[in-house]
């Protein structure tokens, strides 16, 4: 029972050390450093309804972390605590168990990044309004919506018309 409070406090250690590894938002916000500016409302709606021609489509990242510290972060340091517990005596299983939370931890929180990479993706789509204007939306699907196309703007959201 001596042993689980150890394993127990090393990685609850780990995880808040790791805690202190993350890192902030490799993608800077981009409305910010966008050369078109919007609006001085920023997200609120900017139109009931308008009309224009799409500019050019891109793909952009989008935060969806959220915590740094996730689930598979704990998960990963308790398993790997668990799994080092196994290994050699005294203060080398000490040693093993520690480095097997943080192992764990750092493989953990890996894994849940990669299975989130798969929906950080967004399109930023910059249209022509009929009024010469250009604005820039962001959105998680254009559908079919090519280069070109007649658009429709309701609420922020672009769609074909």
């Amino acid at each position: 029972m001596k042993t689980f409070h150890k394993v127990l406090a090393i990685a609850g250690v780990s995880v808040i050390l790791l805690g202190g590894c993350a890192s902030t938002n490799p993608y800077p916000d981009t409305r910010s450093s966008n050369p078109y500016p919007d609006n001085q409302y920023g997200n609120a709606p900017r139109y009931s309804s308008a009309y224009g021609v799409v500019d050019s489509i891109n793909t952009v990242r989008t935060d969806s972390n959220g915590s740094p510290i996730g689930i598979g972060t704990i998960i990963g340091g308790v398993v790997g605590g668990v799994l080092g517990n196994q290994v050699g005596g005294g203060t080398g299983r000490t040693v093993a168990t520690a480095a097997g939370a943080v192992g764990g931890a750092i493989v953990g929180h890996q894994i849940e990044k990669n299975r989130n990479a798969a929906n950080a993706n967004a399109f930023q789509i910059r249209v022509r309004l009929d009024n010469g204007a250009y604005e820039t939306f962001t959105q998680n699907d254009i559908g079919d919506m090519r280069v070109g196309d007649r658009v429709r703007i309701d609420n922020n959201h672009v769609t074909r018309y």
